[in-house]
């Protein structure tokens, strides 16, 4: 498998097209969320949960944001199943036209004042289904690029899917922008449907591209040697539970912070500061656009100095910059604004979901690798991201106003992120192939297989 991995000039092409189409399908993945943690920090809590004083609404509107990340799990086990026993170019179709369709609908979504509790209703059914969805796209968009990539380049090539994060994070915040500039009556009437609408562009651009991917060279190999694992779930955890735990704890810090950084900061700053909407969500585009050059320049020294050195550098940044970056916020000043995003989101965050690509694609058996990389991705879901920017709510609201409850949230968050990837294997280097050997014997003898692939 490394062998076919030499930079050919077919496997070129197989990269490139890869790569695009997982920056195209990741743009979507987030899109998604990130349309949908900016339209819950500035508009549902009045269109779907009106009955509710401002507080409350918008802790509503973040319980049902939060649903996406309660059923991603379920998708990390479905679906990553369905990637280790049917190949990764199908499930990354079906989880493409289950998130954006799960968008699109949100656009004709009634709300409240039309149809009453039904409105809220629907929009946690269609949050639950673009969950669903998400639980396996980003571990199945990285493992088309890594599969294919040379070993020495793993790490900038598995960062550059985490592009697409960012892309879609830029286009959720820029239509959003753009759609809000027209009368707040017309706004709240229509125009917020119009960036949820859009999706079903991307979704179009993303099946284009991966109807014309092929199958990676890995799959393609256990497949022809009848090696495809009956029971992906149950070897993964027989041979891999240790990096699987240490995964776990990694993730609560780098998936939490995204979202505190870039959704909780548009209520703190726009609800506590009473700055307007439009200078906090213009900042975050600027940091965002930052991570185009930081991703794949951490991805890059990932595949210097490791995996582990840039996901822990980045953890312990976070919980040292937290208090300055609060500080810079309560300046007003927009230069002392724009730097604190870019400390937080384009350096410390970017620092772990950069190196965190190779780190889980590297960590487990080719046979079981999708549905690894989505386990150990997704579990801590529910308790990390989805309910960040509540709790983040919630400590604001008990520190008065004051951010520091939410400060010390953070730092908690990183020493629990720098402790468990300190725990965990450095991968860098390691062969693919000589891995999936390795792991196979690993805990009692090799692995029961099945002898076809369907």
């Amino acid at each position: 498998m490394e062998s076919a991995a030499r930079m050919t000039p077919e496997i070129r092409r197989a990269v490139r097209n890869a790569t695009l189409s997982a920056i195209v399908g990741t743009a979507m993945e987030w899109y998604d969320y990130y349309l949908y943690a900016t339209a819950a920090a500035t508009l549902f809590n009045h269109l779907f949960f009106p009955k509710y004083d401002h507080l409350t609404g918008t802790l509503l509107a973040y319980a049902s944001f939060a649903i996406g990340f309660i059923v991603r799990p379920a998708g990390s086990v479905i679906f990553g199943r369905l990637g280790d026993r049917i190949g990764r170019k199908a499930v990354l179709i079906i989880t493409l036209l289950l998130m954006g369709g799960s968008t699109t609908l949100m656009g004709l979504l009634p709300t409240y004042a039309a149809v009453g509790v039904w409105a809220p209703l629907l929009l946690c059914v269609l949050r639950a289904a673009q969950g669903l969805g998400s639980g396996a796209e980003y571990a199945g968009a990285v493992l088309m690029v890594i599969e294919y990539a040379p070993a020495k380049r793993r790490g900038l090539y598995g960062s550059l899917p985490y592009t697409g994060v960012a892309l879609g994070l830029l286009m959720s915040l820029a239509t959003f922008h753009i759609s809000s500039s027209m009368s707040k009556g017309s706004f709240e009437a229509w125009g917020w449907r119009i960036p949820f609408l859009l999706s079903a562009v991307v979704v179009a651009m993303g099946l284009l591209l991966r109807s014309r991917l092929k199958e990676t060279p890995v799959f393609e190999e256990l497949r022809r040697n009848k090696a495809v694992v009956r029971a992906p779930i149950t070897e993964v955890l027989r041979t891999s539970l240790r990096p699987m735990l240490c995964a776990w704890g990694a993730r609560l810090g780098d998936n939490s912070l995204a979202y505190i950084y870039e959704s909780f900061v548009i209520v703190y700053v726009t609800q506590q500061l009473h700055m307007s909407r439009d200078t906090i969500v213009t900042a975050l585009m600027w940091s965002t656009a930052a991570q185009f050059i930081t991703v794949p320049l951490f991805g890059w020294i990932s595949d210097l100095v490791g995996r582990k050195p840039i996901y822990m550098g980045g953890a312990l940044i976070s919980g040292i910059a937290i208090f300055p970056f609060f500080s810079m916020l309560q300046t007003g000043e927009l230069v002392w604004i724009y730097t604190g995003l870019f400390l937080v989101s384009s350096i410390a965050k970017t620092m772990m979901t950069s190196a965190q690509s190779p780190w889980l694609a590297e960590m487990f058996p080719s046979r079981v690798r999708y549905t690894g990389f989505s386990l150990a991705r997704e579990v801590t879901s529910p308790i990390s991201g989805g309910i960040a920017p509540m709790i983040a709510v919630a400590l604001l609201a008990a520190g008065q106003g004051s951010p520091h409850l939410v400060a010390w949230y953070v730092v908690a968050l990183g020493v629990i992120t720098a402790v468990s990837v300190l725990l965990g294997p450095e991968t860098r280097g390691r062969t693919l192939e000589d891995h999936t050997r390795e792991e196979s014997t690993v805990s009692g003898g090799p692995v029961a297989v099945s002898h076809d692939a369907r």
